[in-house]
């Protein structure tokens, strides 16, 4: 009798089997949300507008143009002329990539500003649901939110269940920049939240942002809260293949390149944000300095090296995240590969003590924090290893000086 123990392909559906299982309990434990998708897209419109377009019986430049293009077209331009570019079209210049900083933060002012109103009319609709005046209501106090004086929004867009990046510190002086990269059921609605306040990606980006200030307050830093990409809703299909990260990886490739000149970049990606960061990893530029991941399912590669980036890769699980028990695999496009802690991978793995389950890598007072703080300002001699040998610091060189970009 022909033994099955050793078949390839019953190795192949005990592997689909257990990702099915697992994500099926994960989903109906209460890991699943639902989120509403709005039709019509202002975004698009916006640029539609700006492609037939003109100023002063010029054609306006294509939006999808190189950033240094883009970043020459708006150098020539008075600021009166500017300020008209992005009352006429602000989403499109708000999400143009190239465009000055601060004129994306005004240009998303007038595009919040706008989406606010529209909200405000959808509540009192009496054609919508009950349902949907409410959905309408959480849409138009997150836009109220998002208008608080002084925030830098970088991107905006209201299609769907939403995307937005919020920009912490100055980025055109910035020496180091860091991007937060969010996982699933990140959107507009919860880009920020009082309950659990680091879970979300603004409570991330802001304790990094103060973490890197307080290790060293004499680099200038930046970090982007980026929830610039539509991830998954739920733990189901979406967030078990690459497809959200393959798109959120073009967006992500575009957002590093555009960023201002002569800073390095450091990339903190967390849970199926990870996966995104994997899928990016060989196309970024060189600025790209270092990729820390945490609490990831994998980065759709077996090996640091499979990854093809020059980037350093950093890698954090707490003992009880329950990520650790999504099998580590990827066979016919389900789940996201090895597991980037384990020696096999070849990350350099950091310390991430006291931090909560699989949301509280940015807490205030963690050793993980500290750790990606450490990073952001380029002091690898002072990050803490998972292990009493500091493996993960061989071979480095302290960089926070060094304006690497």
């Amino acid at each position: 009798m022909t033994s099955f123990d050793a078949s390839p392909q019953l190795n192949v559906w005990r592997a689909l089997l257990a990702l099915a299982v697992v994500f099926v309990m994960l989903a109906t434990s209460g890991w699943t949300a639902i989120h509403s998708h709005r039709g019509s897209s202002a975004l698009q419109a916006s640029r539609s507008a700006w492609e037939h377009g003109s100023l002063a019986g010029q054609q306006l430049p294509d939006t999808d143009s190189a950033p240094g293009l883009v970043a020459r077209f708006f150098a020539s331009l008075d600021a009166g002329q500017r300020d008209r570019l992005a009352h006429r079209y602000p989403l499109a210049v708000g999400n143009m990539n190239g465009a000055p900083v601060t004129l994306r933060y005004q240009a998303n002012r007038v595009a919040l500003e706008k989406q606010r109103k529209v909200e405000v009319k959808r509540m009192h609709d009496t054609r919508l649901s009950e349902l949907g005046q409410h959905e309408a209501g959480r849409r138009m106090h997150r836009y109220e939110a998002l208008l608080t004086e002084g925030r830098k929004i970088l991107a905006f867009d209201p299609m769907g269940s939403g995307r937005v990046a919020e920009v912490f510190g100055n980025l055109d002086t910035a020496e180091r920049v860091s991007v937060v990269v969010p996982g699933v059921d990140t959107d507009l609605l919860t880009f920020q939240r009082t309950v659990k306040e680091y879970s979300a990606p603004v409570g991330m980006a802001h304790s990094l942002y103060a973490a890197e200030h307080a290790a060293d307050p004499t680099t200038h830093t930046a970090v982007i809260a980026w929830a610039d990409y539509t991830a998954p809703s739920g733990l189901g299909i979406d967030s078990a293949t690459a497809m959200r990260a393959r798109d959120g990886a073009v967006r992500l490739n575009a957002l590093v390149r555009a960023l201002p000149a002569g800073s390095s970049v450091a990339l903190y990606c967390h849970s199926y944000g990870s996966v995104l960061c994997g899928v990016a990893a060989h196309e970024l530029p060189s600025r790209v300095s270092d990729i820390a991941v945490a609490g990831s399912p994998g980065m759709r590669a077996d090996t640091v090296a499979g990854l093809g980036t020059s980037a350093q890769v950093w890698a954090m699980r707490d003992s009880d995240d329950w990520i650790q028990d999504v099998p580590h695999l990827e066979v016919g496009g389900l789940g996201h590969g090895a597991d980037p802690v384990s020696e096999a991978f070849g990350a350099r793995v950091l310390s991430a003590q006291d931090a909560k389950g699989h949301t509280g890598y940015f807490e205030p007072g963690t050793d993980s924090l500290r750790n990606l703080a450490e990073i952001g300002i380029g002091a690898y001699d002072a990050v803490d290893c998972a292990h009493t040998d500091q493996g993960c610091r061989t071979g480095l060189s302290d960089g926070s000086s060094d304006g690497r970009a």
